[in-house]
């Protein structure tokens, strides 16, 4: 694509947001208070707002290489902050996609240089959950239900937080592990239940001040 097209696209973007409310820009440059923390992947084909249906301002999006939650990640550790003690949001998603290119990737035994040590966060899920993986005999099987695991630990590593705890005591604030199938353009809600995960181990991260 030629470059001059994007601010060719972005005059046609203008011109139709000004046709439908002529003072969009006004009230969009008034603030933000969404709703939603989003977190996916840096997929270029996975785009957060589109696949929501909403508009800019209602979804706060952070992503990265297969949509991790890592604690000792200062980026994702900011936007957590930010989002929950500051936007005040109440729900936090964590989305990842079936064809994650950084799960499959993890999957395979190379040296990938600089990758290696975001990597190793994915491989730490399959140590976590070997057993269950381990008896899935076929390999895109397997590949989708690590996918699948993934965003559930990253969604327990969202949960350990102190800004996320604060808020459940304070608020509402929900965490949920989405899906996107890139296959049909559908989002898949992995309900899971959060409770009965860490009924074991929150005496172990819960901070009670």
């Amino acid at each position: 694509m030629d470059i001059k097209q994007i601010f060719q696209n972005n005059s046609d973007w203008v011109a139709k947001q000004m046709q439908t409310d002529k003072n969009y820009f006004d009230k969009l440059a008034q603030g933000q208070s969404p709703e939603f923390l989003y977190i996916g992947c840096s997929d270029s084909r996975v785009s957060a707002e589109e696949l929501m249906g909403l508009e800019p301002g209602d979804v706060f999006v952070h992503r990265n290489i297969a949509n991790m939650v890592p604690n000792t990640d200062i980026n994702s550790m900011s936007v957590i902050n930010y989002a929950v003690m500051h936007l005040k949001v109440n729900h936090i998603v964590v989305c990842g996609h079936y064809g994650c290119g950084g799960v499959h990737a993890a999957m395979q035994q190379s040296d990938l240089g600089i990758l290696n040590p975001w990597l190793r966060n994915i491989r730490d899920v399959y140590r976590i959950h070997h057993k269950e993986l381990d008896k899935i005999t076929a390999e895109e099987d397997k590949y989708k239900r690590l996918i699948e695991l993934n965003v559930q630990e990253q969604c327990i590593n969202i949960i350990k937080t102190a800004e996320v705890q604060k808020a459940n005591r304070d608020r509402s604030l929900k965490v949920y592990g989405w899906i996107f199938d890139i296959h049909t353009g559908k989002l898949i809600d992995l309900n899971i239940n959060f409770d009965e995960i860490l009924k074991d181990i929150m005496a172990i991260y819960k901070i009670t001040d």
